[in-house]
């Protein structure tokens, strides 16, 4: 008997969860502020891949295929989120190149 098929999958699949938080998180806060404006654009660019597949769940009754309430409902939430990750990051790409302006006097 092979060790992966003694660990429940849930376990499995939760602890690769947290060490990607924990990764995520030390991985964010390492960046110097110059690279934050190029690190927004690579985010927005991730946003909008799951926008993509979010509006697929979402519409997956207008294709013919019924699909489940959860799969639309977990949809519209994942399109909500990247909707407000995707404005936001512009917002925050706008609001640090602004930093870099020569101030009018």
């Amino acid at each position: 008997m092979h060790a992966i098929e003694m660990v429940d999958p849930f376990v499995f699949r939760l602890s690769i969860f947290v060490l990607a938080v924990f990764v995520g998180y030390f991985v964010v806060w390492s960046v110097t502020p110059a690279l934050h404006t190029p690190l927004m654009s690579v985010t927005n660019a991730i946003s909008s891949v799951i926008v993509v597949g979010a509006l697929l769940a979402v519409g997956v009754k207008l294709l013919g295929d019924g699909g489940s309430l959860w799969a639309r409902g977990f949809g519209f939430v994942a399109l909500i989120f990247a909707s407000v990750n995707i404005f936001g990051g512009f917002l925050v790409t706008q609001r640090m190149l602004a930093m870099y302006k020569k101030k009018q006097k």
